[in-house]
């Protein structure tokens, strides 16, 4: 049996808010861009930067990170790499790239919220922690 393996692991920030709309069977699709950057030193002897521009795709997320999704926001988003083909509006055939993420980690700190990316919140809107509650915490 064959093995194959498509997990896409990012940390980078938002170039735009979240998009929500709701498909024909209430399942809300959201989209957002996240920038990641390579750095590396040119010819030059100085360090060049170069900014690689993803498209998410997330399904179901709670009201609280669609809110969350804000551009500028420091985010690890997990997930995997999925190529559609579409027609758009003209009759043009179109391909897309995008990753769906299957997990959404909010990496900003802040005084509001969970505090800096305590808990993570996968692609079906459920909120996961890091402690089990069988875990024996020493409080």
């Amino acid at each position: 049996m064959p093995f194959s393996l498509n997990k896409i692991m990012l940390i980078g920030n938002l170039g735009r808010d979240a998009e929500t709309r709701f498909t024909t069977n209430n399942v809300s699709v959201s989209n957002f861009s996240l920038a990641t950057t390579y750095s590396y030193k040119g010819k030059d002897g100085q360090w060049v930067n170069e900014t690689t521009w993803h498209n998410i795709v997330s399904f179901n997320l709670s009201d609280y990170m669609k809110e969350t999704l804000k551009k500028g926001k420091k985010l690890y988003v997990e997930g995997r790499l999925n190529k559609r083909e579409f027609t758009d509006k003209d009759g043009n055939r179109r391909f897309s790239t995008e990753v769906v993420s299957e997990r959404i980690i909010p990496l900003d700190s802040s005084s509001e919220g969970n505090g800096g990316g305590s808990s993570s919140v996968s692609s079906n809107g459920e909120s996961e922690s890091p402690v089990s509650e069988e875990d024996d915490l020493p409080f």
